[in-house]
């Protein structure tokens, strides 16, 4: 891993500041101009990695090449890219393409997803998520490295491809992951964990499991980046962002994939997911207490979010990684405001961060 992600720059920068992250929020019906204007907004206000996700909206690569060129110093990556839904090839193109345009700035966030991502929306089969993660990790090095690929792995089979962009340094790998599975393959095989849907008391645990994989394949565990990301709402309006979140922790914990993330800091989550299988969607909301949702997130003000970060930062994560939704989707200045205040909350260095205000267009 590079200056730009490595274990020097775990939990604070080397002057004392805090690192923390931010997900731009692409559920929440934005364009892709006030998306980049929040990407602008957060590099101001001092944040050091920038995550995009892909769910239904935005398309990755082409909303992180909006930001590598729109930004100049914060970390971008994706959070998560699918292993099912670009061969190993058309990814590391990408990546090189984003690496050469913010060198040393880019992080490759990979991950199985879900089969309702996966099986539903793109058609593919959802098989054997832990041998096609590996495999597509070992793929995209591979690829990566720029030499020639010859690879008769039959899940991603490559021959003769040879990258013909060289990234502008090289480009980490961090898997998310939820279950022990999954979080022991990436202490195997990358070079961090992107956890998520986890409170930080049970951040250790999981650690643990990464780890002592890690140990086992003969790696530093130190070497490993640990990113947390986390749902938060800053803003006036905190008892109508805690109703929409308890419906993303809903949605949410009813993945198959997903629900052992769900299962220590929800303890109605089996009669949560009998009512929704049963086609009764309020029922199984109304099992979803306050109590569950602010374990899972953080909802009030600046203060109540930074607070969340430094308790993440004490359990063992270097990245803590601010998901803002609004209390409504569609307003573009919700997320940035929710960036400001925690970072002014947390003191991080931005001369910038007034200037920039909150009225993203």
């Amino acid at each position: 891993m590079t200056s730009a992600s490595g274990p020097e720059r775990a939990g604070t920068a080397g002057s004392g500041v805090p690192r923390v992250g931010f997900t731009l929020p692409v559920e929440d019906g934005l364009s892709a101009p006030q998306l980049v204007a929040v990407a602008r907004g957060v590099e101001a206000c001092g944040y050091d990695t920038l995550f995009v996700g892909e769910v239904a909206g935005p398309e990755v690569m082409a909303l992180l090449g909006m930001v590598a060129a729109s930004t100049e110093r914060i970390r971008i990556g994706s959070g998560i890219v699918a292993v099912y839904t670009r061969s190993p090839a058309l990814t590391g193109m990408g990546f090189a393409t984003l690496s050469s345009m913010a060198p040393g700035r880019v992080v490759a966030g990979l991950g199985a997803s879900s089969p309702i991502v996966v099986g539903k929306w793109h058609g593919i089969p959802f098989d054997k998520p832990l041998a096609t993660t590996r495999s597509f990790i070992r793929a995209l090095r591979a690829v990566m490295a720029g030499g020639r690929v010859d690879n008769d792995d039959p899940r991603f089979p490559i021959s003769g491809f040879r990258l013909q962009m060289a990234p502008g340094g090289p480009v980490p790998i961090v898997l998310g992951a939820i279950n022990d599975r999954m979080l022991a393959l990436a202490g195997e095989e990358a070079d961090g964990v992107f956890l998520t849907w986890c409170p930080p008391g049970e951040v250790p645990a999981k650690l643990a499991v990464v780890h002592d994989a890690a140990r086992r394949s003969g790696r530093d565990p130190a070497s490993l980046e640990v990113i947390c990301s986390f749902w938060a709402y800053a803003g006036p309006e905190p008892e109508r962002a805690l109703d929409r979140m308890r419906r993303f922790v809903l949605a949410y914990a009813m993945v198959p994939t997903h629900q052992h993330a769900f299962v220590q800091a929800f303890p109605a989550l089996q009669e949560a997911a009998d009512a929704w299988a049963a086609g009764r969607r309020a029922d199984a909301l109304s099992f979803v207490g306050d109590d569950v949702v602010r374990a899972l997130c953080a909802v009030g003000d600046g203060d109540t979010v930074a607070r969340r970060v430094r308790e993440f930062h004490a359990a063992g994560v270097d990245v803590p990684v601010l998901l803002a939704a609004a209390a409504e989707p569609g307003d573009p200045g919700a997320p940035l405001r929710t960036a400001r205040e925690t970072a002014e909350a947390l003191g991080l260095p931005s001369p910038a961060a007034h200037a920039a205000g909150v009225g993203a267009t």
